[in-house]
């Protein structure tokens, strides 16, 4: 036993972050090394046409689970349509971005990340932006 208590934290307790102040990408974070993981994991929501710019991670894989909307993966030379219900996992070290490919609706996705590298940081040093009822009810029902 380790004697640290357990967190809990509310959805709507949380804000979204846009790393740069022009991203078109929300994320929240949901866990992560400041509730003493190393794994993180992230509600992230893409504006319709939104993306984030090419990036790596050379030692974390990065699972999405899209909850909503639909997409592009880019990965290395590779090109995947993503559809709610999918689960996406990109190796450590590929260079990679997510687009959303609709012009109206929002891409949400459930995002894990390993070995988190020091990603939550700089996410939660970025630009603070509310979450709506409508975002968070994609995860509870009852919120929407």
């Amino acid at each position: 036993m380790t004697g640290a208590a357990p967190i809990v934290r509310n959805l709507t307790d949380l804000p979204g972050y846009l790393i740069s102040p022009d991203d078109t990408v929300v994320l929240a974070e949901l866990a992560g090394p400041e509730q003493g993981s190393s794994t993180s994991v992230f509600l992230e929501i893409w504006e319709p046409g939104g993306a984030r710019p090419l990036n790596s991670h050379a030692e974390s894989a990065e699972t999405f689970i899209v909850l909503s909307g639909s997409g592009a993966a880019h990965s290395d030379d590779q090109t995947l349509a993503l559809v709610a219900g999918d689960v996406l996992t990109l190796q450590p070290g590929s260079e990679h971005r997510i687009v959303n490919t609709s012009a109206t609706e929002k891409l949400y996705t459930i995002t894990i990340m390993a070995n988190d590298g020091g990603f939550a940081s700089l996410v939660t040093r970025g630009t603070r932006v509310p979450l709506t009822m409508a975002d968070l009810g994609v995860l509870v029902r009852s919120l929407a």
